[in-house]
């Protein structure tokens, strides 16, 4: 009785038709309403629904093409289970995978709604499913879990843009190749700590950013590969006891083999995204690095390089004013997705075994980083195409001293000790020789000096890059046809 009597201090009415409810606190006598959904999954009190769905509803709509490919091949295994009676015969799924394409389609044209009651895009995809089918629709949840769904439509859509982020990473170094093959002979002098350090040439400056970015290449092609594991089967982390084949589901889908350990591909969650995120962050350092020099080099102070002013921004009361805001942005977002893949480690660091909804919260990190990298990518494209180069200003900054360790080098050469040349040098900087700096460049011959660049290396890297999405890509949407032709 002590406990009907704490049970009775706040009585629940039951939801009406709109989802909403009232409560009686007996102590005080006050009435609250309290609002209430109605869920695939329950019902739960709005305010506990508004905080846990976040912002899913939104984020989850650029995912409805991959839950409708994942449930499609989830279908197909369904079907193909040896269980009798089967849980999907030939007819049956044909209206499943029918329903899934009708639902990709319109979730392409805007007119799929995802809504807080759904609380994300996999119970939105299965309500309107059901809606469409009724029962079989209310099927094709068996043998899985939002744990493994959720896994797979992020890998899903990862994949589909990191191909995109190598291709315009490609198109991007290509863009600097042609500028630093245009600008080969044009001498700048090479800086440290921002002095003037050794003659060096734009051609250089260029392309040691395009071997930045290639390395950047190689991290998305492994950081794919890892990601293209499949997840689905798993369900909420401990297997189901049915005869799946996460095997097929996995080569349905064009993966390259299922995430072993059922646990593992629900630890996974989090772990791919921030792994993901750690080369995205690598590829705006070195957009960012880029964008700090175009800045530099482009103020009035150096005016080694020129921008038309289409490309850059005014100001609303200084006339001759035209800002690189678009380079800085881009430092900025580069922070900004540095910040995300050290937070979303971050947030894994302390969580125990199984699922945690801790991990929700590496969703719109990773897809605000896709979206940032790709766009940042595209811009620096176009800033690259449209630089230019003030040849005679970088010849004019030359001074003698930037001449020192060649002079240095002279005297080895007529055999002085290194260390006695380079003492004899900085004790008689007067006795320094100012040499022709296009002459100097094309000295420096040897394997990837500014003379010695191997602009044919750099060619074949983005042409593999390309040959690779291409291939990839034709790969994966043969496949998608074949799953839901008319997606």
């Amino acid at each position: 009785m002590k406990n009907k009597k704490n049970l009775d201090l706040i009585v629940d009415c039951a939801c009406d038709t709109h989802g909403h409810g009232q409560r009686r606190d007996k102590r005080s006598g006050d009435r609250q309403a309290v609002e209430k959904s109605k869920t695939t999954v329950g019902v739960i009190a709005r305010e506990v629904l508004d905080y846990t769905a976040g912002r899913d509803a939104q984020l989850d709509e650029v995912l409805v093409s991959a839950d409708c490919l994942g449930s499609a091949a989830h279908a197909v295994m369904l079907s193909r289970m040896p269980v009798q009676p089967p849980l999907f015969n030939a007819t049956e799924l044909k209206t499943v995978l029918d329903a899934l394409a009708d639902i990709g389609a319109c979730a392409a044209r805007g007119r799929f709604a995802i809504r807080l009651a759904d609380q994300d895009v996999h119970l939105a995809v299965e309500r309107d499913l059901t809606r469409r089918i009724g029962e079989l629709g209310r099927r094709i949840h068996t043998g899985r879990s939002r744990n493994d769904q959720a896994a797979l439509d992020l890998r899903l859509y990862a994949r589909e843009r990191l191909l995109k982020i190598t291709r315009f990473a490609a198109d991007f170094m290509s863009a600097l190749l042609v500028f630093a093959r245009k600008q080969r002979d044009v001498p700048m002098v090479g800086r440290s700590h921002l002095q003037p350090a050794m003659p060096s040439s734009v051609a250089l400056w260029a392309t040691a950013y395009v071997e930045d970015m290639a390395e950047n290449l190689e991290s998305l092609r492994h950081v794919y590969d890892l990601n293209n594991r499949c997840p689905l089967g798993a369900a909420a982390g401990y297997g189901v006891p049915l005869p799946i084949d996460r095997n097929l589901t996995s080569r349905l889908l064009g993966f390259d083999a299922p995430v072993h350990n059922v646990l593992f591909a629900v630890h996974a969650r989090g772990k791919n995204e921030a792994r993901i995120l750690d080369v995205l962050a690598q590829v705006m350092v070195t957009l960012s690095r880029l964008a700090q020099d175009m800045i530099l080099f482009s103020m009035p102070e150096f005016d080694y390089f020129h921008f038309p002013r289409e490309l850059g921004t005014g100001s609303s009361i200084m006339p001759q004013k035209n800002n690189p805001d678009v380079l800085e942005l881009l430092r900025a977002r580069a922070a900004r997705l540095l910040g995300h893949a050290a937070g979303t480690s971050e947030l894994l660091r302390a969580l125990p075994a199984g699922y945690n909804r801790d991990v929700q919260e590496t969703k719109q990190p990773l897809l605000e980083g896709l979206q940032t990298t790709e766009n940042s990518l595209r811009i620096m494209t176009t800033l690259i195409g449209g630089l230019g180069v003030n040849r005679e200003t970088c010849r004019a900054a030359f001074t003698p001293s930037v001449f020192a360790a060649d002079h240095a080098l002279m005297l080895v050469r007529q055999g002085v000790p290194f260390r006695d040349a380079y003492r004899r040098v900085k004790q008689h900087p007067e006795s320094i020789v100012a040499g022709d700096p296009r002459e100097n460049i094309a000295a420096k011959n040897h394997l990837g000096a500014p003379g010695g660049l191997d602009f044919n290396r750099y060619r074949r890297q983005i042409v593999a890059a390309r040959r690779w999405v291409a291939s990839t890509e034709r790969r994966l949407w043969s496949l998608a046809q074949q799953l839901l032709p008319h997606a």
